[in-house]
């Protein structure tokens, strides 16, 4: 079973963000900044770049927020492991790519969700391209959740790395 669920979750991607998580992306994006409709474009990373990054960025997971022609933000869409299965998670970025909102779109285990409570992802708000944060000193741990929680934590501070990375090659 584990085999089949790693195959359908290889060709999901190739497909791009399932449209039931592109949903929750698109709700999330435009509660954060006000809007009634907006529109994304991909943000495209050379691949030499891509190599010098922690976390790769690519056509489905990097996007440019704009409304009326305007860019306004950006959205980076993730997965990060839990202690059996990967889970899936979107970072919502204001134009200088500072940290506005962290959502859980995709949990697929029965314990840890707890990592997907407003309260624990509020942690990582304000965190800006460079900043690196620590699980237990900066970031709370959550019991039941430890696995997921450190992942998470590791997730957004290599994410914000690769943001520093592009900064100082010009290309954000």
């Amino acid at each position: 079973m584990k085999p089949l669920f790693f195959i359908f979750i290889f060709f999901q991607f190739l497909l791009g963000i399932p449209k039931n998580i592109q949903k929750r992306i698109d709700k999330e994006v435009l509660t954060v900044f006000d809007l009634k409709t907006y529109s994304k474009n991909a943000i495209l990373i050379d691949e030499e770049v891509n190599k010098q990054l922690l976390i790769p960025f690519n056509e489905d997971n990097f996007f440019e927020i704009s409304s009326n022609e305007n860019k306004i933000g950006a959205y980076y869409f993730g997965s990060a492991l839990g202690k059996t299965d990967d889970f899936d998670f979107v970072v919502i970025f204001d134009n200088q790519f500072i940290i506005k909102k962290i959502k859980i779109v995709a949990y697929r285990e029965d314990y840890g969700m707890e990592i997907g409570s407003k309260r624990w992802l509020n942690q990582f708000n304000d965190l800006k391209k460079g900043d690196q944060v620590k699980y237990q000193k900066d970031i709370k741990a959550i019991s039941g959740a430890t696995l997921s929680a450190r992942s998470m934590t590791k997730a957004i501070n290599d994410l914000l790395k690769s943001l520093e990375i592009l900064q100082n090659k010009n290309l954000i």
